[in-house]
């Protein structure tokens, strides 16, 4: 470039302006004065003088810091072309990377609001609903075995009963065998018919139904020597109304107990339909556990994985504008740079341009 060729001349050249000099005016000496705190400027006003007094043309030497200018120009506008880029690419990452930010934020913000709001209720109202079907199986195995023994109480209870009342009535047919075959009866005899009455009472001691018309038979097996035909009908009559209320009785009982067993029949069936259903519930409420449980997992794990994810993002951003304002101060230096650059070769040429320049150096002894 001919900036780079001009500074190599000027690095051999020991040439050096006298500032001092009459030709100038005051005006031109502030300027030279300006010019040459410079580096760039003073290597531009060795080279002017260097060219004049080596038989160069003015003109030319003008034409030379026009050329200049002009790269510096194109110079500075690559510059600026190239931060324009930068500036638009680092827009552009910024804004996806802002994006993505936004986007992974709302994720992070779901996969919270999931796991509080949705899987731990979730969870917590699982283990209480398992909890509940657990008390309801010990109950209901409890309800079982609670209904089974008062079953086989109840069952016990009627076995008695009516064992009592066959009894009963066995001693009440005893006696009407007894009274059939009586015509003038022994002391023998009406003895057995009052054992039988005895007997009877013994058998439905706990029945006190029976009580008073078994007192009212003995009472007339007391006073009777049954060789009255009025009394002994008496007691026949009412052996055989004591017998028919025991047999009714009796059948009333196993009619109930027979129900009583139906209806425990359908009990047992009852809880243990209700036991295969909750045990079902059981295993679809574990599965549910389950399931929610791996949820639980993986929607930690996602959570720790966006806010790696969204660390990963801001440091990116963060690294794309410490890059960017490097980049700018980088480009700030060069433009200031190049517009003294830029501002001397200018303050330079408007010098060269004045005749005073060309009397200077032919005042000037040649190097």
């Amino acid at each position: 470039m001919f900036k780079i060729a001009l500074v190599a001349v000027l690095a051999i050249s020991a040439t050096a302006i006298n500032i001092q000099s009459s030709v100038w005016t005051a005006k031109d000496q502030k300027v030279l004065a300006q010019i040459s705190q410079s580096n760039w400027g003073s290597f531009i006003l060795n080279y002017a003088e260097l060219h004049l007094q080596t038989g160069g043309i003015l003109q030319e030497l003008v034409q030379a810091i026009d050329n200049l200018i002009d790269d510096l120009e194109e110079e500075l506008g690559l510059v600026h072309a190239a931060y324009h880029r930068r500036t638009d690419q680092h827009n552009r990452e910024v804004t996806r990377l802002e994006q993505e930010i936004q986007d992974k934020e709302r994720e992070l913000f779901n996969a919270h609001d999931f796991y509080d709001n949705v899987l731990i209720p979730q969870r917590d109202r699982f283990a209480t609903q398992l909890e509940q079907l657990e008390q309801n199986i010990a109950l209901n195995r409890q309800s079982l075995i609670e209904e089974t023994h008062q079953r086989e109480v109840d069952h016990d209870d009627f076995e008695a009963k009516a064992a009592e009342h066959n009894e009963a009535i066995e001693a009440i047919d005893e006696a009407l065998t007894l009274l059939s075959q009586l015509g003038t009866p022994s002391l023998v005899q009406v003895k057995k018919i009052q054992k039988n009455i005895q007997r009877i009472q013994n058998s439905l001691k706990r029945h006190a139904t029976f009580q008073t018309i078994i007192k009212a038979l003995l009472q007339i097996a007391s006073d009777s020597n049954f060789a009255d035909q009025g009394a002994l009908k008496q007691i026949v009559t009412a052996f055989n109304d004591l017998r028919v209320q025991l047999v009714n009785s009796l059948n009333v009982a196993t009619a109930d107990e027979a129900q009583a067993q139906s209806d425990f029949v359908a009990r047992v069936n009852q809880l243990n339909a209700e036991h295969s259903d909750f045990q079902r519930q059981v295993v679809v409420k574990t599965a549910e556990i389950d399931a929610n449980a791996a949820k639980i997992e993986y929607t930690l794990q996602l959570i720790d994985d966006l806010t790696d994810d969204l660390a990963g993002l801001n440091a990116q951003l963060d690294a794309e504008n410490d890059d960017f304002a490097a980049a700018t101060d980088v480009y700030n230096g060069l433009v200031a740079e190049y517009n003294k650059e830029l501002n001397v070769s200018r303050q330079a040429q408007d010098l060269l341009n004045q005749p005073r320049f060309q009397e200077y150096v032919k005042s000037s002894p040649v190097a």
